[in-house]
Formats: structure tokens, C-alpha cells, sequence
């Protein structure tokens, strides 16, 4: 399947380095797209019609104000698009694409390393069955299942209700973000207590990778895990004791309602 980019952003280079084979690029900067074809091995094309022309699955990577814009230059020739913009639904996608299978995907960073988490937008009711294949218009069973497994290869991929998409962008898709500043925020809680600020990164990133494989091998028993390392009366407890005195839980409610507040409007 020959994959085709239109904008080549952040996360549009995340999403090539993950997949690593050749694709078609096109953006408003000319020389970001040939940065990104060069080293992914593709081709960076004069226009978004061009790469419409002669990709098989074009994604969608531009900003989301864009969309109809955008398909007006490249709906009469795209065969399928899917699309990761951020608060745009798939009856938007429908509407702005109406002879076109399409498909909605929220990917997260660690795409990039293929460590990522992606979100793929369903009807209700395909949802609910759990089907990988969701989310595309046009009947084509075959190509929905290409699709997905395309997204698929670049981490866990979760098909949820189309109405609860946006929710989970701002649980995975700026967490990246939040985990950075958490893993910031311990390290320089070393530093003020004298660890070296190289050797406190080197600590406590892996902790945090380690312990997302470990919730993953235990079938995601955050409580369980949380209860081993806490003894009664212990060290840890008194730590998590002053994280949620500080808020540690709340801090992350408000982040969301913060994101779909602002994704409302």
C-alpha cells in the first residue's frame, strides 16, 4: 500500500519513522517535505493533488481549520483517507470526502518507536463489537482491515465510539507531554537532594518504562502493582500520601476537561 502524506509536521514524522518504508509527502513547506521523504526513503511531491494521484491510502496531517480546503484539492483524485485531526469526526471526514472510504486514527508520539498508542474513531455499533476494521465507509472490508493493520503497527491500536475519540486524544495523545513533565519533575526533585541531573534521567525514565511493561504483562492491574510496592505505614506510602495531598489527581481531571473544553470550542 503506497501511503501518502499531506502535511509533514510532528506528528506526520512520527508516523513515517514508525512505518519506515518510502512515502509520498507534500506540505506547504517545501523543504519539510523533502527532509522527511529523504530520510524515510519517499518522495516529497509539488502538490497535495499529486500525492492524491498516486498514493493508495492518503493521510491526512495538515491542520484541522484545513479540511475543506484541502478536499477540494485532493477529493477527485484520493482513492481512500485517513485522517488524524484533531477534533474532526468521522461525519466530518464523511462530509468533507463523500466518495472515498475514510478512516479516523488519534495516534500518540511514541508512534515513533512503535511504542505508540492510536485511537481509531467507529460507528457505535462497530464499536462495540470490537471489530479492527472500523471506522471506513464504502463497504470494503479488505482495505478497512489494511488500514487498520497499517495503524496497528505502530503500537496498541483501540477502536472506540467516534463520540469518545476526543476524550481519548487527551488521555494518549498529550500524555506524552504530561509524562515528560513528570519524569522532569522527579528529576529534579533528585537534583535538589543531590542526584546528578544525567543519572536521575537515566533512573527514572526507566522506571517509568519498566513499569509500563509491567502493567502490561499484569493485564493493566495499576492497583495491584501500586499495593506491591506500597507497604503499610512505609516509605512509599508516605509518598503517595504527599502526591495526593498535592493533587496529583485532580491535576490530571482538570488536564483533560482543560483539553475538551478547549477542543469544544
Amino acid at each position: 500500500m503506497q501511503v501518502g502524506l499531506i502535511g509533514c509536521g510532528n506528528m506526520a514524522r512520527a508516523l513515517a519513522r514508525g512505518w519506515g518504508r518510502p512515502l509520498l509527502c507534500a506540505d506547504p513547506l517545501a523543504e519539510r517535505a523533502r527532509a522527511l521523504a529523504a530520510e524515510v526513503g519517499g518522495e516529497a511531491l509539488a502538490s497535495n493533488g499529486d500525492v492524491a494521484r498516486h498514493a493508495d491510502l492518503v493521510v491526512l496531517c495538515h491542520k484541522p481549520a484545513q479540511l475543506k480546503e484541502v478536499a477540494r484539492e485532493i477529493a477527485p483524485y484520493a482513492k481512500a483517507v485517513a485522517s488524524i485531526l484533531a477534533a474532526t469526526p468521522l461525519q466530518a471526514l464523511r462530509d468533507a470526502y463523500p466518495d472515498q472510504p475514510v478512516y479516523r486514527f488519534i495516534p500518540s508520539l511514541p508512534v515513533e518507536v512503535r511504542q505508540g498508542a492510536v485511537v481509531q474513531g467507529a460507528d457505535a455499533a462497530t464499536a462495540l463489537g470490537g471489530g479492527g476494521a472500523a471506522g471506513g465507509d464504502g463497504g470494503d472490508e479488505t482495505l478497512g482491515a489494511a488500514v487498520a493493520e497499517l495503524f496497528a503497527e505502530l503500537g496498541t491500536l483501540v477502536v472506540l465510539d467516534d463520540a469518545l475519540v476526543d476524550v481519548a486524544m487527551g488521555l494518549m495523545s498529550c500524555a506524552p507531554a504530561y509524562v515528560a513533565l513528570v519524569a522532569e519533575a522527579q528529576v529534579d526533585a533528585g537534583v535538589r537532594r543531590g542526584i546528578p541531573a544525567a543519572q536521575g534521567a537515566r533512573l527514572v525514565v526507566q522506571t517509568l518504562a519498566g513499569t509500563a511493561e509491567l502493567l502490561r504483562r499484569r493485564d493493566y492491574d495499576m492497583v495491584g502493582v501500586r499495593r506491591e510496592v506500597t507497604s503499610p505505614g512505609g516509605l512509599t506510602a508516605r509518598g503517595l500520601d504527599a502526591l495526593e495531598r498535592a493533587g496529583l489527581r485532580s491535576a490530571f481531571s482538570e488536564a483533560l476537561d482543560a483539553v475538551l473544553e478547549r477542543g469544544t470550542r
